[in-house]
């Protein structure tokens, strides 16, 4: 979620740090431990079937020489399912285990905490996302001085029109997952409600979400709770070189590049939201702009973001998706029914989230209505047999 503009262009792949190598599972072996120096050397096995296994050597010490006839201690011959990494690189790759720790009421380990807000150089862009973010939030802070219930009115409509037609429906079903197709004046129409909403431009968020469905809870993450639950939640947006150091360039939204709709939208991006700002302060005064863009604007923010942090840390999972997504009922109930996360990650192409009757999902039954009138075409749903693949055995 790019909040003001896009992501520069032409920057370097990120690189991976670490390559593993899986060799065959053994089945009766016969292993020869060559002489180890400070790198580790060839394992020789033989009698073994065709299934890939991934093994290390555990805390069994023994004594070998190196080159120079100097006795060195070294890890012996018990295995497990990891890599065969030497000590020293997989103290290295996965820092000290003191500086691990469990987010609170959570069974997720915060791996690597990635430090944000200091210690590194701020560019112009990163300085103007946290400004805008600051802004709203300072505006917010007006709302119990500038109440009245016109103003209320104006910030349900726009959270309603913003959050549910423009994010969930239109950033999120709708272009980033293609659950479903709608008219084009029609898909332009929601696109431009989610432009509202302040969280970036079509593109830029479209690429940013497909990214994290194709390496989610990787190193290569945009946000994933495993570098920290703020991270997650909102401090990486603050990092606008993070997603081309993990991912690369832009190179996924191609479908929306290609229209010149979202390229003037990307272009003119920070503009309506302004626009939308003066127009409502000319209708209703400071009431309005504090309750229609400042309190609404933040509360849309703060539960789009939940569903990056909190429903990768707390819930429940229904299926088998070998990440960190939970399904959340009250991540669902402010969010239009976004909350039912692991439902999404298990079928990313379901243009409904709440699979079960009780799972209450207010965007599925917009989208069901569309369906029903004839203006949304070619709804996905999971097939039973998909189902059956991704639950747990």
């Amino acid at each position: 979620m790019a909040l003001i503009t896009s992501q520069p262009k032409h920057a370097l792949l990120n690189q991976i740090t670490t390559v593993h190598c899986a060799i065959p599972r053994l089945n009766r072996t016969v292993i020869g431990l060559g002489s180890f120096t400070n790198n580790v050397k060839t394992i020789k096995v033989c009698n073994f079937d065709s299934n890939p296994r991934k093994f290390t050597l555990q805390n069994h010490n023994f004594i070998t020489y190196n080159n120079n006839k100097k006795p060195i201690t070294i890890a012996n011959a018990a295995f497990s399912s990891e890599t065969l990494v030497p000590p020293e690189q997989e103290q290295e790759e996965q820092g000290p285990l003191k500086n691990q720790r469990r987010i609170l009421l959570s069974d997720v380990i915060v791996e690597r905490e990635r430090k944000v807000l200091f210690g590194r150089k701020w560019n112009s862009l990163d300085v103007g996302t946290a400004g805008v973010v600051l802004a709203m939030h300072v505006l917010s802070l007006f709302a119990p001085f500038q109440f009245n219930f016109h103003a209320l009115c104006v910030a349900l409509a726009l959270y309603i029109v913003t959050g549910l037609f423009g994010i969930t429906l239109s950033f999120h079903r709708n272009l980033s997952h293609r659950s479903f197709k709608l008219p084009k004046w029609l898909e332009y129409t929601f696109a431009y409600c989610g432009v509202l909403a302040l969280q970036g431009n079509p593109i830029d968020w479209v690429s940013t979400h497909r990214y994290h469905h194709q390496f989610c809870d990787s190193e290569r993450d945009p946000h994933s709770p495993t570098e920290g639950f703020w991270f997650s939640h909102m401090s990486w947006l603050f990092d606008t070189n993070s997603i081309i150091e993990r991912c690369g360039e832009t190179n996924n939204v191609g479908d929306l590049e290609k229209q010149s709709f979202y390229r003037f939208i990307r272009s003119s991006y920070i503009v309506h939201p302004l626009a939308l700002g003066a127009l409502l302060y000319a209708i209703g005064g400071f009431p309005f702009l504090v309750w229609g863009m400042g309190v609404r604007i933040v509360w849309v923010y703060h539960i789009t973001w939940l569903v990056n942090s909190a429903c990768h840390v707390w819930g429940n999972q229904a299926w088998n998706t070998k990440d960190l997504s939970r399904n959340s009922w009250w991540v669902a109930l402010l969010a239009f029914g976004e909350g039912w996360h692991n439902n999404h990650h298990a079928f990313e192409y379901s243009a409904r989230h709440g699979l079960e009757w009780w799972q209450l999902d207010m965007t599925w039954y917009v989208v069901r209505f569309l369906q029903a009138i004839g203006l949304a075409t070619d709804v996905k749903l999971p097939s039973q047999s998909h189902k059956q693949k991704m639950a747990f055995n």
